[in-house]
């Protein structure tokens, strides 16, 4: 950026050491050096190229599991957040919406680990009783706005009432259903979020069924959100029907309420690649 300044004075300039010159430099100083903020200042408009975040996201997650070693040391994922810190979300069309808040949760998250990188896990308990844990804390910024990661999720993200949203935000845990291996686009977010919600229940390790003793083991997410489920369909067992095959479905759908469910306890320790052997 080039800039030009000029200052045209007929009457003799004051005195070196005088009050009034000495103003004037100070003046022209502080023009200068308050033009690169106003710059900085300036928020983007529309829906943000989520091009970067993609390359980084298809490079470093594999089977579930961050590379957040490399994520730290990788520029594009900083510079992916800036453009994230410099976007004005109020801009970007409605429909476009859902698909932005969930990728900054996603990056913002990724920001936090690697922030603090090498952890054992994001959530303190002992923090999360006093407030004052990563997802608590407000530790990300959108034009100048400060967010915590329960104000994405709970007050931006939920609201729009599509509980397949549980399967597309990623906590940074063993439990949590895995992060997508590229960012969300507007475009396709409906056949996204279904992706990530079929292979979330169809992975026994997260969700069970034994129709033989009646039973079934969940997810501890359709414990914590079941109002979510709930108010999208009938009950949690209509919408984890919806995902499996048409077999398993038709064996839920004839168990129904009569299906005894337990939850498998949350594993709060990192997905992290690099202490997980992967």
């Amino acid at each position: 950026m080039s800039l030009s300044f000029s200052l045209s004075i007929q009457a003799p300039m004051p005195a070196a050491d005088s009050p009034l010159r000495l103003s004037l430099v100070s003046a022209i100083i502080a023009v200068f050096l308050l033009m690169p903020v106003a710059v900085l200042e300036v928020a983007f408009a529309g829906s943000p190229d989520n091009t970067l975040f993609t390359q980084v996201l298809s490079e470093n997650v594999k089977n579930g599991l961050v590379n957040y070693r490399a994520i730290k040391a990788d520029k594009r994922f900083a510079d992916y957040i800036a453009v994230l810190q410099k976007t004005d979300p109020e801009t970007i069309p409605a429909d476009e919406r859902l698909a932005f808040w969930i990728n900054a949760y996603n990056a913002f998250t990724i920001k936090i680990v690697v922030d603090q990188y090498p952890i054992k896990s994001i959530m303190s308990k002992t923090a999360y009783a006093f407030g004052k844990s990563n997802f608590q804390k407000k530790l990300a910024t959108l034009n100048g706005v400060p967010y915590s990661l329960n104000d994405i999720e709970n007050n931006i993200i939920r609201p729009y009432g599509d509980p397949r949203i549980h399967f597309a935000i990623n906590c940074a845990a063993i439990s949590c259903p895995p992060l997508r291996a590229e960012a969300y686009e507007p475009s396709r977010l409906s056949e996204q979020m279904d992706e990530q919600t079929r292979n979330f229940l169809n992975n026994s390790e997260k969700n069970s069924f034994d129709f033989v003793k009646n039973q079934a083991k969940l997810s501890k997410i359709f414990d914590w959100f079941k109002d979510d489920f709930n108010k999208y369909t009938t009950s949690v067992i209509d919408f984890i029907s919806r995902y499996l095959p048409s077999e398993q479905e038709q064996k839920l759908r004839s168990a129904g309420k009569s299906l005894k469910i337990d939850h498998h306890n949350y594993n709060w320790d990192l997905n992290d690649a690099g202490t997980s052997g992967s």
